[in-house]
């Protein structure tokens, strides 16, 4: 019985970096790009959620940057598989904003806080 316990948590504690590499990914901004009220300069860029589906917490901070750029936002996590990672973004007068990002087992929708009085 012992033994059961002992390989169980062996390989219970294996399995939690599994876990934590699923909220997180690489992604790269072509060029300047806002996130919620936040512009972000072109660059590469470490994504992560928190929180409990559907609504999460996203947070993209700048990989390599001398200084670095962090912003958190509110989005919808669905759970769906992709071929690819791919990012979702609008343009206005030449100001892109990112709308929602597309991972290998989930898209991320980005969503915005009404400002008050909304």
């Amino acid at each position: 019985m012992k033994r059961f316990f002992g390989l169980a948590l062996i390989l219970s504690a294996l399995s939690i970096p599994s876990f934590a590499a699923k909220s997180s990914q690489n992604i790269t901004l072509a060029e300047t790009t806002t996130v919620g009220n936040t512009k972000l300069p072109a660059g590469e860029y470490k994504l992560t959620w928190t929180g409990t589906a559907p609504d999460v917490q996203v947070t993209l901070e700048q990989k390599n940057a001398g200084k670095p750029v962090t912003v958190t936002a509110p989005a919808k996590f669905i759970s769906e598989k992709h071929d690819r990672t791919q990012l979702t973004t609008t343009s206005n007068a030449g100001a892109n904003t990112l709308e929602a990002v597309q991972l290998k087992d989930a898209t991320l929708t980005f969503t915005s806080t009404p400002a008050s009085g909304q």
